[in-house]
């Protein structure tokens, strides 16, 4: 188990999050797929959110996140499929074509937070306080 530290915080938030392309076209092939892998690894660089795991599909995305107490789930997509959208349709601009009215990615997402404390360690922990 690794602790993350920023001032005055010791956390350890990890989170998994799906999203889909709208319509569920399968885009995310060739030099696509490599811009979302970029973009979402230099987003997650930008705000101190670290990936452990991600995989990019034809029509959807997974990333397992270690992110600051400060980011809400919400805040972090909003980031995510913000940034990668807008980059996407400037240096693909085929994609304008079929994904109208400036929605690269579906209105929603799946996020789940994964867990590693057992009931065990909860009472160890509480003699602490």
């Amino acid at each position: 188990m690794e602790y993350r530290y920023c001032s005055h915080t010791v956390f350890q938030i990890e989170c998994h999050f799906v999203w889909v392309t709208k319509y569920r076209y399968k885009v995310l092939q060739g030099d696509v797929a490599e811009r979302v892998r970029g973009l979402v690894r230099q987003t997650c660089e930008a705000f101190q959110i670290r990936i452990m795991r991600g995989v990019v599909s034809k029509d959807h995305v997974h990333i397992l996140v270690s992110a600051p107490p400060t980011l809400a789930p919400s805040e972090i997509m909003r980031r995510l499929k913000g940034r990668t959208s807008s980059y996407l349709f400037e240096e693909f601009p085929h994609l304008k074509k079929r994904h109208w009215g400036q929605h690269f990615w579906a209105r929603g997402y799946f996020c789940v937070a994964v867990g590693q404390m057992t009931g065990e360690m909860i009472c160890r922990s509480s003699d602490l306080i």
